[in-house]
Formats: C-alpha cells, sequence, structure tokens
C-alpha cells in the first residue's frame, strides 16, 4: 500500500475520492447529521493535518483513506495477506473525527 499526497492530486479528484470514501462508509456522524459539504470539509481538514491520508493498493487497485496510524500500523507489516477487507471495515469509519460541533472557525 502506498500513501498518496493529497497536494499531488488535483481538487476535482481529491474532491472525487473524499466524497467516494464518505459515501462507501456511511459513517455516523453522531446526535447531528452532518451534510456532505461539512462532511468533505471535515476530511480535508484532516488530510491538512496529516492525521487521515489517501491510500492505494496496486494488489486490488483500490483507493482509500486511513488514519495515520493505520497506515503505520499495516507499513510496520501488522497487515497480514487478506487483512485489507478486515482494516477496511473495521476501521476506514474510525478516519472520521466528530466534527458535529465544529464550524470550521479553526482551520489554520
Amino acid at each position: 500500500m502506498i500513501e498518496i499526497p493529497a497536494n499531488r492530486l488535483s481538487a476535482e479528484i481529491l474532491t472525487a475520492i473524499i466524497e467516494e470514501f464518505i459515501l462507501r462508509e456511511g459513517t455516523d456522524y453522531g446526535a447531528q447529521e452532518a451534510g456532505m459539504d461539512n462532511k468533505i470539509a471535515q476530511v480535508h481538514r484532516q488530510l491538512a493535518r496529516g492525521d487521515v491520508l489517501i491510500t492505494f493498493d496496486p494488489a486490488t487497485e483500490n483507493c482509500t483513506l486511513l488514519t495515520k496510524h493505520q497506515f503505520q500500523r499495516y507499513s510496520m507489516g501488522g497487515a497480514q495477506q487478506g487483512s485489507d477487507e478486515k482494516l477496511s471495515s473495521q476501521s476506514s469509519a474510525a478516519a472520521y473525527e466528530d466534527y458535529s460541533q465544529d464550524t470550521g472557525n479553526n482551520l489554520d
């Protein structure tokens, strides 16, 4: 699995990857549901901070988002053959933080 730097992607491609991930994961955002624009902004902030990474698996030809910790664990050999699906299904949603109260005013 390789990391794809977000700044190497066009804005359109980056947004498409983020949207696809959000729609695929169906993440629960807590008591207050966030709109798609808010969800996309959340992921952009996480990418900018380096908390979430865009990854590509050449074996499966899939692109996804992982937390920095998930990617490090995978890169250090913590993932075994066939565990990509388990990693994706169990913890991809953990890539999101609960920003239901985030107004976006704390952008750096």
